[in-house]
């Protein structure tokens, strides 16, 4: 059998073994382990990687529609703080399963630990 894609399985919050098991079992809580294969997710630890990550992502796609909006509507400031707030915090709260779990995926692909002297 071969070994999923960590990238897909990840976007999909899946197990990282088998690729079928749910990764999460609430929003960006980490189950005990899957439901397919009984892989222990004790392992998991991504910290603020996948915050990050969505800052790098969601922070360019929000200027530039932020430029867009600017160069073709003339609105006032405020109007902008009623779009770009509301869906800053819409996109990083798509965006933040995914990325979690494609952090642990690769985590657990190339069997990262914490470092140890």
């Amino acid at each position: 059998m071969t070994e999923p894609s960590p990238i897909a399985t990840g976007i999909l919050c899946r197990c990282p073994r088998c690729g079928r098991g749910k990764l999460f079992s609430g929003y960006l809580k980490l189950a005990p382990q899957c439901g397919e294969c009984g892989l222990s997710y004790d392992f998991a630890d991504s910290g603020d990687g996948p915050a990050v990550f969505v800052i790098f992502a969601v922070a360019p796609i929000i200027i530039i529609l932020w430029w867009i909006v600017e160069a073709n509507f003339v609105i006032q400031p405020w109007m902008h703080l009623v779009l770009w707030l509301p869906a800053t915090v819409i996109f990083s709260l798509l965006l933040l399963p995914p990325f979690k779990g494609v952090l642990i995926n690769l985590q657990y692909k190339n069997k990262a630990k914490e470092g140890r002297l």
